[in-house]
Protein backbone atom coordinates (compact mmCIF):
# COMPACT_ATOMS: atom_id res chain seq x y z
CA UNK A 1 0.00 0.00 0.00
CA UNK A 2 1.39 3.48 -0.86
CA UNK A 3 -0.31 6.95 0.98
CA UNK A 4 -2.70 8.55 -0.94
CA UNK A 5 -2.65 12.19 -2.34
CA UNK A 6 -4.35 15.19 -0.43
CA UNK A 7 -6.04 15.49 -3.86
CA UNK A 8 -7.16 12.00 -4.43
CA UNK A 9 -8.39 12.71 -0.65
CA UNK A 10 -10.25 15.74 -1.82
CA UNK A 11 -11.77 14.26 -4.93
CA UNK A 12 -13.12 11.15 -2.86
CA UNK A 13 -14.83 13.49 0.06
CA UNK A 14 -16.27 15.21 -2.82
CA UNK A 15 -17.62 12.13 -4.01
CA UNK A 16 -18.60 11.01 -0.88
CA UNK A 17 -20.25 14.02 0.08
CA UNK A 18 -22.51 13.96 -3.47
CA UNK A 19 -22.37 10.39 -4.19
CA UNK A 20 -23.04 11.55 -7.91
CA UNK A 21 -19.81 11.08 -9.79
CA UNK A 22 -21.16 14.44 -12.28
CA UNK A 23 -22.06 16.20 -9.70
CA UNK A 24 -19.08 15.86 -7.95
CA UNK A 25 -16.55 16.11 -10.48
CA UNK A 26 -18.33 19.61 -11.63
CA UNK A 27 -18.14 20.42 -8.12
CA UNK A 28 -14.17 19.79 -8.11
CA UNK A 29 -14.03 21.24 -11.79
CA UNK A 30 -12.89 18.04 -13.30
CA UNK A 31 -14.08 15.76 -16.06
CA UNK A 32 -16.81 13.10 -14.71
CA UNK A 33 -13.71 10.47 -16.34
CA UNK A 34 -10.91 12.14 -14.57
CA UNK A 35 -12.70 11.83 -11.48
CA UNK A 36 -13.45 8.03 -11.81
CA UNK A 37 -9.68 7.11 -12.91
CA UNK A 38 -8.78 9.13 -9.52
CA UNK A 39 -10.88 7.14 -7.54
CA UNK A 40 -10.06 3.85 -8.88
CA UNK A 41 -6.23 5.18 -8.17
CA UNK A 42 -7.05 5.91 -4.80
CA UNK A 43 -8.60 2.09 -3.90
CA UNK A 44 -5.46 0.64 -6.10
CA UNK A 45 -3.20 2.70 -3.56
CA UNK A 46 -5.41 1.72 -0.36
CA UNK A 47 -5.46 -1.74 -1.24
CA UNK A 48 -9.99 -1.91 -0.66
CA UNK A 49 -12.61 -0.49 -2.54
CA UNK A 50 -14.10 2.63 -1.24
CA UNK A 51 -16.97 3.26 -3.62
CA UNK A 52 -19.29 1.03 -4.89
CA UNK A 53 -21.02 1.47 -8.05
CA UNK A 54 -24.10 0.60 -10.19
CA UNK A 55 -25.88 2.05 -13.04
CA UNK A 56 -28.29 3.63 -10.42
CA UNK A 57 -26.81 4.97 -7.42
CA UNK A 58 -23.56 5.34 -5.77
CA UNK A 59 -22.18 4.21 -2.14
CA UNK A 60 -19.60 3.78 0.22
CA UNK A 61 -18.61 0.26 0.97
CA UNK A 62 -18.31 -0.16 4.79
CA UNK A 63 -13.92 0.51 4.15
CA UNK A 64 -15.11 3.93 2.39
CA UNK A 65 -17.60 4.43 5.48
CA UNK A 66 -14.21 3.71 8.00
CA UNK A 67 -11.81 5.79 5.91
CA UNK A 68 -14.01 8.71 5.56
CA UNK A 69 -13.34 10.48 8.93
CA UNK A 70 -9.47 10.14 8.40
CA UNK A 71 -9.94 11.48 4.91
CA UNK A 72 -11.65 14.25 6.58
CA UNK A 73 -8.37 14.63 9.23
CA UNK A 74 -5.75 14.34 6.73
CA UNK A 75 -7.52 17.06 4.50
CA UNK A 76 -8.78 19.46 7.22
CA UNK A 77 -4.82 19.19 8.28
CA UNK A 78 -3.26 20.16 4.97
CA UNK A 79 -5.38 23.04 4.56
CA UNK A 80 -4.14 24.17 7.83
CA UNK A 81 -0.94 23.64 6.85
CA UNK A 82 -1.38 25.63 3.80
CA UNK A 83 -2.25 28.45 5.41
CA UNK A 84 0.38 28.36 7.91
CA UNK A 85 2.49 28.11 4.95
CA UNK A 86 0.62 31.05 2.99
CA UNK A 87 1.19 33.13 6.04
CA UNK A 88 4.60 32.51 7.01
CA UNK A 89 5.40 33.47 3.37
CA UNK A 90 3.52 37.26 3.81
CA UNK A 91 5.68 37.39 6.78
CA UNK A 92 8.29 40.47 6.03
CA UNK A 93 11.39 39.58 8.84
CA UNK A 94 14.68 41.98 8.93
CA UNK A 95 14.79 45.45 8.18
CA UNK A 96 12.96 47.87 6.46
CA UNK A 97 14.47 51.29 5.76
CA UNK A 98 12.16 53.69 5.16
CA UNK A 99 12.91 57.42 3.96
CA UNK A 100 11.24 60.69 4.65
CA UNK A 101 11.77 63.78 3.57
CA UNK A 102 10.62 67.36 5.71
CA UNK A 103 7.82 66.64 8.47
CA UNK A 104 6.50 63.84 6.11
CA UNK A 105 7.28 61.34 8.92
CA UNK A 106 5.20 62.91 11.78
CA UNK A 107 2.09 63.82 9.10
CA UNK A 108 -0.71 61.33 10.54
CA UNK A 109 -1.55 59.11 7.55
CA UNK A 110 2.37 58.61 7.49
CA UNK A 111 2.06 57.40 11.26
CA UNK A 112 -1.62 55.45 10.47
CA UNK A 113 0.63 53.03 7.55
CA UNK A 114 3.40 52.64 10.17
CA UNK A 115 1.55 51.27 12.48
CA UNK A 116 -0.60 48.94 10.46
CA UNK A 117 2.72 48.29 8.80
CA UNK A 118 3.70 47.34 12.31
CA UNK A 119 0.55 45.41 13.34
CA UNK A 120 0.82 42.76 10.54
CA UNK A 121 4.54 42.30 10.39
CA UNK A 122 5.70 42.67 14.17
CA UNK A 123 8.62 40.82 13.29
CA UNK A 124 9.95 43.29 11.11
CA UNK A 125 12.49 46.39 12.35
CA UNK A 126 11.48 49.81 10.74
CA UNK A 127 14.90 52.36 10.08
CA UNK A 128 13.44 55.60 9.65
CA UNK A 129 16.01 57.91 7.75
CA UNK A 130 15.94 61.73 6.85
CA UNK A 131 16.63 62.77 3.52
CA UNK A 132 17.79 66.16 2.57
CA UNK A 133 15.99 67.90 -0.61
CA UNK A 134 18.29 66.95 -3.22
CA UNK A 135 19.34 63.30 -2.14
CA UNK A 136 15.86 62.08 -1.80
CA UNK A 137 15.52 60.56 -5.04
CA UNK A 138 19.45 58.84 -5.34
CA UNK A 139 18.46 57.56 -1.78
CA UNK A 140 15.72 55.26 -3.43
CA UNK A 141 17.89 54.69 -6.93
CA UNK A 142 20.92 53.37 -5.02
CA UNK A 143 18.88 51.48 -2.25
CA UNK A 144 19.90 53.42 0.66
CA UNK A 145 16.43 53.25 1.84
CA UNK A 146 14.17 50.56 0.38
CA UNK A 147 10.89 53.07 0.30
CA UNK A 148 10.39 56.72 1.21
CA UNK A 149 7.56 59.38 2.20
CA UNK A 150 7.87 62.23 -0.68
CA UNK A 151 6.62 64.70 -2.12
CA UNK A 152 5.81 64.38 -6.03
CA UNK A 153 6.30 65.00 -9.09
CA UNK A 154 9.29 62.63 -8.67
CA UNK A 155 10.78 61.74 -11.77
CA UNK A 156 10.81 58.41 -14.07
CA UNK A 157 11.80 55.51 -12.58
CA UNK A 158 10.22 56.44 -9.33
CA UNK A 159 6.92 54.76 -8.49
CA UNK A 160 4.34 56.55 -6.25
CA UNK A 161 0.77 55.76 -4.23
CA UNK A 162 -0.85 58.85 -3.88
CA UNK A 163 -1.44 59.08 0.08
CA UNK A 164 -3.26 62.76 0.66
CA UNK A 165 -3.32 66.49 -0.52
CA UNK A 166 -3.47 69.40 0.81
CA UNK A 167 -2.89 73.23 -0.24
CA UNK A 168 0.66 75.30 -0.44
CA UNK A 169 1.01 77.68 1.24
CA UNK A 170 4.27 80.68 0.97
CA UNK A 171 6.64 80.85 3.40
CA UNK A 172 7.85 84.59 3.75
CA UNK A 173 9.94 86.49 6.44
CA UNK A 174 7.77 87.63 9.04
CA UNK A 175 9.34 91.17 9.06
CA UNK A 176 8.74 91.88 4.99
CA UNK A 177 5.98 94.07 3.99
CA UNK A 178 3.58 91.21 2.44
CA UNK A 179 3.73 89.13 5.13
CA UNK A 180 1.28 92.18 6.64
CA UNK A 181 -0.24 91.66 3.09
CA UNK A 182 -4.19 90.48 3.55
CA UNK A 183 -4.70 87.31 2.56
CA UNK A 184 -4.76 86.20 -0.09
CA UNK A 185 -1.69 86.43 -1.88
CA UNK A 186 -1.95 86.14 -5.96
CA UNK A 187 1.06 85.29 -7.97
CA UNK A 188 1.55 88.68 -9.17
CA UNK A 189 2.20 89.62 -5.59
CA UNK A 190 5.69 87.45 -5.32
CA UNK A 191 6.84 88.16 -9.08
CA UNK A 192 9.63 90.22 -7.52
CA UNK A 193 10.37 87.78 -4.58
CA UNK A 194 13.86 85.50 -4.80
CA UNK A 195 12.92 81.99 -4.45
CA UNK A 196 15.66 79.71 -2.07
CA UNK A 197 16.98 77.14 -4.78
CA UNK A 198 18.40 73.23 -4.81
CA UNK A 199 21.65 72.26 -5.97
CA UNK A 200 22.43 70.72 -9.42
CA UNK A 201 19.87 69.94 -12.36
CA UNK A 202 19.09 66.01 -10.91
CA UNK A 203 16.11 67.50 -9.40
CA UNK A 204 14.99 70.38 -10.85
CA UNK A 205 11.79 69.78 -12.69
CA UNK A 206 10.73 68.71 -8.86
CA UNK A 207 11.94 71.86 -8.10
CA UNK A 208 10.81 73.98 -10.90
CA UNK A 209 7.02 72.32 -9.68
CA UNK A 210 7.33 73.76 -6.12
CA UNK A 211 8.30 77.18 -7.39
CA UNK A 212 5.64 77.37 -9.93
CA UNK A 213 8.55 78.23 -12.40
CA UNK A 214 7.27 79.65 -15.31
CA UNK A 215 4.64 81.14 -14.06
CA UNK A 216 1.51 80.91 -16.09
CA UNK A 217 2.35 84.14 -18.11
CA UNK A 218 5.29 82.66 -19.17
CA UNK A 219 7.86 84.65 -16.52
CA UNK A 220 10.88 82.87 -15.25
CA UNK A 221 11.48 82.66 -10.80
CA UNK A 222 14.03 84.30 -10.09
CA UNK A 223 15.91 82.44 -7.73
CA UNK A 224 18.53 83.22 -4.29
CA UNK A 225 20.28 81.21 -1.78
CA UNK A 226 21.05 77.83 -2.20
CA UNK A 227 19.92 75.33 0.08
CA UNK A 228 20.36 71.37 0.87
CA UNK A 229 17.90 70.69 3.71
CA UNK A 230 14.39 72.40 5.50
CA UNK A 231 16.45 73.52 7.93
CA UNK A 232 18.87 75.70 5.90
CA UNK A 233 15.86 76.72 3.91
CA UNK A 234 13.42 78.04 6.81
CA UNK A 235 16.65 79.76 8.36
CA UNK A 236 17.09 81.39 4.04
CA UNK A 237 13.30 82.48 4.39
CA UNK A 238 13.89 83.77 7.99
CA UNK A 239 16.94 85.96 7.34
CA UNK A 240 15.19 87.65 4.05
CA UNK A 241 17.34 85.73 1.43
CA UNK A 242 13.92 84.18 -0.20
CA UNK A 243 11.35 83.08 -0.11
CA UNK A 244 9.36 79.28 -0.66
CA UNK A 245 6.04 77.39 -1.13
CA UNK A 246 5.40 74.44 1.35
CA UNK A 247 2.75 72.19 1.92
CA UNK A 248 0.30 74.22 4.40
CA UNK A 249 1.42 71.43 7.27
CA UNK A 250 4.41 73.77 7.76
CA UNK A 251 2.05 76.11 9.52
CA UNK A 252 1.83 73.02 12.27
CA UNK A 253 5.54 71.77 11.89
CA UNK A 254 7.58 74.49 11.32
CA UNK A 255 6.55 77.36 13.36
CA UNK A 256 9.71 79.20 13.48
CA UNK A 257 10.42 82.97 14.73
CA UNK A 258 10.52 85.10 12.14
CA UNK A 259 8.29 83.30 9.47
CA UNK A 260 4.99 83.78 8.67
CA UNK A 261 2.73 81.50 6.47
CA UNK A 262 0.31 83.04 4.31
CA UNK A 263 -1.98 81.92 1.49
CA UNK A 264 -1.97 82.16 -1.70
CA UNK A 265 -5.02 82.26 -4.53
CA UNK A 266 -3.93 80.27 -7.76
CA UNK A 267 -1.36 78.48 -6.53
CA UNK A 268 -2.35 74.20 -6.77
CA UNK A 269 -2.64 72.04 -4.08
CA UNK A 270 0.66 69.51 -3.21
CA UNK A 271 0.51 65.80 -2.80
CA UNK A 272 2.04 63.06 -0.44
CA UNK A 273 2.87 59.79 -1.95
CA UNK A 274 4.53 56.68 -0.60
CA UNK A 275 7.50 56.04 -3.30
CA UNK A 276 10.38 53.14 -4.05
CA UNK A 277 12.12 52.43 -7.05
CA UNK A 278 10.41 50.46 -9.57
CA UNK A 279 13.55 48.17 -9.19
CA UNK A 280 13.03 47.72 -6.09
CA UNK A 281 9.08 47.29 -5.97
CA UNK A 282 8.96 43.39 -5.67
CA UNK A 283 10.96 43.43 -2.71
CA UNK A 284 8.95 41.79 0.55
CA UNK A 285 9.43 44.81 2.52
CA UNK A 286 8.57 47.30 -0.30
CA UNK A 287 5.33 45.29 -1.22
CA UNK A 288 4.02 44.26 2.40
CA UNK A 289 4.26 48.45 3.22
CA UNK A 290 2.55 49.11 -0.13
CA UNK A 291 -0.51 46.63 0.97
CA UNK A 292 -0.03 48.83 4.98
CA UNK A 293 -0.63 51.82 3.15
CA UNK A 294 -3.60 50.71 0.78
CA UNK A 295 -5.28 49.13 3.49
CA UNK A 296 -5.10 52.48 5.57
CA UNK A 297 -6.22 54.25 2.29
CA UNK A 298 -9.61 51.97 2.61
CA UNK A 299 -10.06 52.80 5.67
CA UNK A 300 -10.22 56.88 5.46
CA UNK A 301 -12.26 55.89 2.15
CA UNK A 302 -9.40 57.22 -0.01
CA UNK A 303 -8.53 55.72 -3.21
CA UNK A 304 -4.80 56.52 -2.67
Amino acid sequence: MTDPSVHQLRLFLALAQDLHFGRAAKRMFISQPALSRQIIALERRVRVHLVRRSTRRVELTPAGQALLPEARAVVAAADRLGEVIRSQSRRVCGRLRIGFIGAEAAMPYVRRILAEFRRRHPDSEIEMRSLDLVNQVGALVTGEVDAAFLRPPLPAGIRTLQLASEPRVVCLPADAPLARHPEPLTLADLADQPFVDIPGDTLRGWWNHWTGNPRPDGTRVRYGPVVTDMESLLLAVANGQGIAFLPAAAREFYPRPGLVYLTVRGLSPCTAALAWSAGHGDDTGVAALRAAARAVLRASGSGG
